[in-house]
């Protein structure tokens, strides 16, 4: 399912699965967690990257400097992922997708 905006698409919203299916079958996916440092400390999806909400403005460029990037974002429950993935595509960023929290993320968890 797609979220737009007046009939733009911002992003698209996946399963868990189809994210993990999509992990698989593309090494240069960005898989984006946006809860705290702490959150991440605790237990993160091996592969994701680390960029809190509160700094996804500012280092964004640095993770991602290609707007055509295929990003996944993922937060605890779903928000803050959204969130960002609003703010990514108002920067322009093209292939954005949320999976939503970490709660529906089955395979394994490293902590």
């Amino acid at each position: 399912m797609f979220k737009t905006l007046f009939g733009q698409k911002l992003y698209e919203e996946i399963s868990a699965k189809e994210a993990k299916e999509r992990l698989e079958s593309d090494e240069n996916i960005l898989l984006l967690d946006v809860r705290t440092p702490e959150e991440f400390a605790a237990a993160h999806i091996p592969g994701s990257v680390s960029l809190p909400l509160n700094r996804v403005e500012s280092g964004i460029s640095q993770v991602a400097p290609d707007l055509n990037t295929e990003i996944i974002v993922y937060c605890l429950s779903g928000a803050r992922a959204s969130t960002a993935c609003n703010y990514l595509a108002s920067q322009g960023y093209t292939n954005v997708s949320t999976m939503g929290g970490i709660r529906s993320w089955t395979y394994g968890l490293e902590r």
